[in-house]
């Protein structure tokens, strides 16, 4: 799967963070309350912003791996880590972290999730979790990775999965075109197979339901205002190259709806939280 640069995910973060659906999140730390220290792996970290907007849902000891195939955002992560938190150390080798009442000790694994799924996983923990990651992800691999949650019996919580909803202001006459095409471009190979894109979430439901897990989704949609100027514009630029890639969009209105200056945009987005079975 392609890496993301720390420029876009820092740009991107803010938003992630409030977007998130806080009933959801509130469901989580009901189910993890009590639990003692928890044990969690995030999947395609990237620099770590999972980890800072859920470790405050969890309790007072929590124990994260932080998986990622892009050493350089692994790196990047130890060094935003230590600025978040209140104090952090790194003298054992592991990455010790207080933010007010919490301690978090972090380990970070390097490993590509297509072709080492068990090892990126490892042994059982109570929770994996992941951020803006299954839209990428071919539906095979989704079926492989519930199976696995599913044999570990950990919860999953996954948020931000792109559903395929979108809004640009100005309109442009081509918006829904350019959104086919956009579609049509996110389902090529991204290391996976072909990416399930906006059926994603459905794909991730389904999974996880048939083998008894409990699971409940929310949707969580980027809200973009005058304030997002600069995400809006990477944003709009990024999803017309997508589009330009497949060909199916004339090069003229592909230029027309490039030179338009957005003010306001949402993109659709889900969330997903699946608990296991009760005993």
């Amino acid at each position: 799967m392609s890496a993301f640069s720390a420029a876009w995910l820092d740009l991107r973060e803010p938003v992630d963070h409030r977007s998130r659906d806080p009933a959801l999140a509130e469901q989580l730390g009901h189910y993890l309350a009590g639990a003692g220290p928890i044990t969690v792996v995030d999947l395609g970290c990237g620099t770590g912003s999972n980890l800072r907007a859920t470790a405050p849902l969890l309790g007072p000891e929590q124990h994260w791996t932080l998986v990622d195939q892009d050493q350089v955002l692994l790196d990047t992560a130890v060094a935003r880590l230590s600025a978040w938190a209140d104090l952090a150390d790194t003298s054992d080798g592991r990455l010790r972290l207080t933010k007010g009442n919490r301690r978090i000790s972090v380990a970070f694994r390097r490993a590509d999730l297509a072709r080492e799924l068990e090892a990126a996983l490892g042994a059982p923990c109570q929770l994996v979790t992941a951020a803006a990651l299954f839209d990428l992800v071919s539906e095979a691999f989704i079926a492989a990775f519930a199976a696995a949650i599913v044999r570990r019996r950990s919860a999953f919580y996954t948020v931000l999965t792109y559903d395929g909803a979108q809004q640009w202001l100005p309109a442009h006459a081509a918006d829904a075109a350019m959104r086919e095409a956009f579609h049509r471009h996110q389902a090529h190979d991204k290391g996976f197979g072909a990416a399930a894109g906006p059926a994603a979430p459905r794909l991730l439901r389904r999974s996880l339901a048939a083998a008894g897990y409990r699971v409940s989704e929310a949707s969580s949609p980027w809200r973009l205002g005058p304030t997002e100027a600069a995400l809006i514009g990477e944003l709009a630029q990024g999803f017309a190259a997508a589009v330009a890639e497949t060909g199916t969009i004339a090069a003229t209105t592909l230029a027309d709806w490039r030179q338009l200056e957005r003010t306001a945009a949402v993109v659709g987005h889900t969330d997903t939280l699946a608990l296991p079975p009760l005993p």
